[in-house]
């Protein structure tokens, strides 16, 4: 199969030598567009795939297109590409656009996926929703392409939106979770690279172990929290801060400006 990306920014990295490494292409079964020539051209060299002319030329050549440019970039590149993108499959990156608009404004069979920045390791969560005209074939083939990169959901497109707000932006969330942690240790005395490295292996740690447990984080919290312990004092700092409430606004704010995206 042959795939083109209309974007080249660092989600497009990801996927390209996730397809590479996974096997499922060879470098001249890719093409990219991007409108930043410098980074398109780092990583021609770098992966040995092709660089478009135009997003007409990608669409084209291509029979899997990947949409990976800003919400307010969508109607022009897609624009673009004029009739060449009609009855293709289309995989949208792009958050808020819906399936049916993109379809309307492209004649594709469109499915639309969120990943994340872990992408770029190799451990993205990915959510996935086909539009009305894709395929069972068309959901595997795009299940194929996440799964090079982490792991796969497939879900109901009414829930893409909350997945923006939660694991999509979430990778934020977790950067700064390690900033303050590090800030934290530091605060106490810590040399700055002992913190950071601590608080970095702290939070995979933890991510590791709750995965492989499969206990509720509310367990597994209580198994380190001793009756008047340590962890109880900062636990309780945390609870008055209102940390808790705090992540559950920030979903929902995430979500909702995805919603505002999407209009």
């Amino acid at each position: 199969m042959k795939y083109g990306f209309i974007g080249g920014g660092r989600i497009t990295r990801a996927l390209v030598e996730g397809l590479l490494r996974a096997k499922l292409c060879l470098p001249q079964d890719i093409i990219v567009s991007s409108r930043s020539p410098e980074p398109l051209a780092l990583l021609t060299k770098e992966t040995g795939i092709r660089a478009g002319k135009n997003n007409a030329e990608v669409v084209q050549e291509a029979e899997l297109i990947l949409l990976a440019v800003k919400p307010w970039d969508v109607a022009a590149a897609l624009q673009s590409c004029g009739e060449a993108l009609s009855r293709k499959l289309l995989v949208s990156v792009v958050t808020g656009k819906s399936a049916e608009s993109l379809a309307s404004l492209s004649g594709a069979r469109v499915v639309r996926a969120m990943p994340n920045t872990g992408a770029m390791a190799g451990v993205s969560t990915t959510a996935i929703a086909p539009g009305a005209s894709a395929s069972i074939a068309d959901v595997e083939r795009v299940r194929q392409i996440f799964e090079a990169v982490g792991s796969v959901i497939e879900i109901k497109e009414s829930l893409f939106d909350a997945v923006v707000g939660m694991s999509g932006s979430g990778p934020a969330y977790i950067y700064l979770i390690i900033e303050a942690l590090s800030d934290g240790g530091v605060a106490v005395g810590l040399p700055r690279s002992v913190a950071l490295h601590l608080a970095i292996q702290t939070v995979r740690g933890a991510a590791i172990f709750a995965e492989q447990s499969g206990l509720h984080p509310a367990l597994l919290r209580e198994m380190i929290t001793s009756p008047a312990g340590t962890t109880a004092a900062a636990l309780g700092v945390l609870e008055d801060e209102g940390m808790r409430a705090a992540f559950i606004r920030a979903v929902r704010a995430a979500k909702e400006r995805s919603e505002e995206l999407g209009r």
